[in-house]
């Protein structure tokens, strides 16, 4: 058996704490399952999100689109709004 010590900030161990109490699991257990998930998926087992909900990959494309946008670049103009919703159901 092996002991991994680690350093966090209060305010999330009390948040995470407060999260596995409400599932009924203590710290070390959940920790013990993330690990031996990240073995089976041979990586993180979950989507890495930002707060928005987004890969970081994803901001950044929608943050260069923005700014393009500004400029002029990559705009389609359109006449009304059943040309831009035509527009909008081509991108699905």
């Amino acid at each position: 058996m092996s002991t991994i010590q680690i350093r966090i900030d209060e305010k999330t161990k009390n948040s995470a704490k407060k999260v596995l109490d409400d599932v009924g699991m203590d710290m070390s257990s959940a920790i013990k399952v993330y690990l031996r998930q990240i073995v089976i998926n041979k990586g993180i087992p979950f989507r890495l999100v930002t707060e928005n909900g987004m890969t970081i990959g994803e901001e950044v494309a929608i943050l260069n689109a923005s700014g393009e946008a500004r400029i002029g670049k990559n705009v389609k103009k359109v006449k009304g709004w059943s040309e831009a919703k035509s527009y909008l159901d081509s991108l699905k």
